[in-house]
């Protein structure tokens, strides 16, 4: 079929062997690619119930039929597994260069089964896999990491001009559940502990390098398309915030709205938000717009510290998500000082989003007498010695390494714990945004704000915050869309420039295959469906499709709250028209 290669690439660490498979055409057909094909594979290859850390936990890296094209938004790839963190299904996605070095060794997915007994730097190109030994690597934080491979694993004659490289930090090398692999340097496949999974592996580092382009159905309409999105994105007025001020000028849409998580989810506004903006971040610091290949948006923010202690240090962000972490969550009111955690965060290989959370959480199992640990909400320094506690699993580090649920569990606190089925949650009060409520709890890995970025509706007027009768309809059609972007794999951030007319256009550009909206959620649903068999199959109940009790507690200050009533309507209404039953299983196929 166009827009594939037809062909997977499976590396058995345990023996340093490797096969290349086709698949069948239906399963194409089916599932697309990227989230589709790789949820297959890992529902069809992953042993029942095993452990996310042993040999027998695939890893997978997918690209989309889009991947390595001209369309814009198409720099993606995606990482799939069993999650450490959760227990369950595990995605994660990320941009910049490297995705099109991963397409361009002529894969549609890449399986990594077994462990190596020994640290390894993989090297995949359109030959196969040469192993290499990283017993010199381990131990080295992410950005050393990548340096040295990229400029003595690389090679400038051998007509391949694609190369990139995947690394892992020091977190995921010590067990640490939510740890990332990074590329880039900046860019990360950040949540649900994909990173962890491969230092489980002994895999350091892959380098991808290749020359392969997909075949296309129509390139002339490829082509078009390109053109068409351009001149969309011209004047689109979310295309130049992101392109102006990226991700950060979310800190001022969700304290205008009450939505901003502040002082560990007890509170809905920060009052020093505007020293965390984006306007005192682009004051404050030298910044530069930067994007990944294929995209107009440029919302990536190359970011030097211009003055203070931090002065000259160099980081791309910190992201909206990283500085409600950090600044909202912990009280932290230096856009300075969140650069300064993202960076150790960055370095050591750790998801901000998780790391951000678990910092609050200590703060206040300090303040309920929980631990003997003296850390106070807007103590940086601590903040960073306890991120390094956790990277390094000192101390009451290992309990945080081991995931909000073991430390809650332990130190008696699951009454005030924030997470679903154990990943934490992004920036977005679900007792404000209460169609995120259904978001974070229905999400297939864990409190997610991505699978349907739910938030922009609500916050847009699209349909009310407040509202619950109807909303699971609206939520779907949201979730169904995007589950097409990441079977192709497209950017979100492109959400409004793609929508179902021009989705359907670009999937039959690529690959000849049907493109109206029925058949588009025919394909949405297929992948849905497969991802929530693997963790029924993984043991997921209705119970673990639920918030954790502290936000069913009235925000103070505003006193608003989504009630469990509320979210077990949409709930209710979510599984039904899902085809599923009160259970929230689907019917067999």
């Amino acid at each position: 079929m166009s827009g594939h290669y037809g062909k997977i690439l499976k590396i058995d660490l345990t023996d340093g062997q490797f096969q290349t498979q086709t698949v069948p055409e239906d399963i194409y057909t089916r599932y697309i690619g990227g989230k589709g094909l790789a949820s297959y594979l890992l529902y069809e290859l992953n042993p029942p119930g095993v452990d996310p850390l042993h040999p027998d936990n695939c890893l997978i890296f997918a690209t989309g039929p889009i991947t390595g094209s001209k369309i814009w938004g198409s720099s993606r790839y995606g990482v799939f597994t069993k999650s450490p963190q959760t227990g369950l299904y595990s995605e994660s996605y990320s941009g910049g260069k490297v995705p099109e070095a991963i397409d361009a060794t002529g894969y549609d997915a890449i399986v990594i089964q077994g462990a190596s007994s020994k640290p390894v730097v993989l090297e995949i190109t359109p030959q196969g896999v040469v192993f290499h030994d990283g017993q010199d690597l381990w131990g080295r934080e992410t950005y050393e990491t990548e340096k040295f491979v990229m400029e003595n694993y690389t090679k400038s004659d051998d007509g391949f001009k694609r190369k990139g490289a995947v690394v892992i930090g020091p977190a995921a090398e010590n067990g640490v559940c939510f740890g990332v692999i990074k590329n880039d340097y900046w860019r990360s496949a950040g949540r649900t502990g994909v990173g962890t999974v491969l230092g489980a592996k002994k895999v350091k580092a892959i380098l991808f390098r290749g020359n392969r382009k997909r075949p296309l159905f129509d390139e002339q309409a490829v082509k078009s398309m390109a053109k068409q999105i351009a001149a969309a994105g011209r004047d689109n007025p979310g295309v130049n915030a992101y392109k102006s001020m990226g991700t950060s000028q979310l800190v001022k849409v969700l304290n205008t709205a009450g939505a901003f998580p502040t002082r560990y989810w007890s509170e809905g506004v920060f009052e020093k938000w505007q020293s965390i903006d984006a306007e005192a971040f682009h004051a404050s610091c030298d910044v530069k717009p930067n994007a990944c290949l294929k995209c107009f948006m440029a919302c990536g923010r190359l970011t030097t510290i211009r003055n203070g202690r931090h002065a000259g240090l160099k980081i791309e962000g910190p992201e909206y998500e990283t500085i409600y972490a950090f600044g909202g969550l912990c009280l932290i009111d230096s856009i300075e000082e969140i650069a300064y955690l993202n960076d150790i965060c960055d370095r050591l290989g750790m998801d901000t989003i998780s790391a951000g959370n678990l910092c609050a959480f200590t703060i206040e199992a300090h303040k309920r007498g929980k631990i003997d640990h003296g850390i106070e909400y807007g103590d940086v320094d601590g903040i960073a010695d306890l991120l390094f506690m956790i990277a390094e699993r000192r101390g009451i580090g290992d309990d945080l390494a081991r995931g909000i649920r073991y430390a809650a569990g332990k130190w008696g606190l699951e009454d005030i714990a924030v997470h679903v089925k154990g990943m934490e949650p992004a920036g977005y009060d679900p007792r404000v945004l209460k169609g995120m409520g259904l978001a974070f709890a229905t999400s297939d890995r864990g409190a997610c704000h991505l699978r349907a970025t739910f938030y922009k509706p609500e916050l847009t007027g699209m349909i009310p915050p407040d509202q619950i009768e109807g909303k699971a309809e609206l939520f779907i059609d949201f979730e169904d869309r995007l589950t097409l972007f990441d079977a192709l794999i497209f950017c979100r951030f492109y959400r409004d420039l793609y929508l179902w007319e021009e989705l359907g256009q670009t999937l039959h550009a690529v690959t000849g295959l049907a493109s109206d909206k029925q058949s588009l959620k025919s394909i949405a649903a297929a992948i849905s469906d497969i991802v929530r068999r693997f963790n029924i199959r993984e043991g997921l109940t209705p119970d673990d499709d639920w918030l954790s009790p502290r936000l069913f507690q009235k925000l103070e200050k505003t006193g608003q709250q989504l009630k469990p009533e509320e979210l077990a309507f949409m709930r209710r209404e979510y599984y039904q028209l899902r085809g599923w039953d009160e259970n929230g299983v689907p019917a067999q196929q």
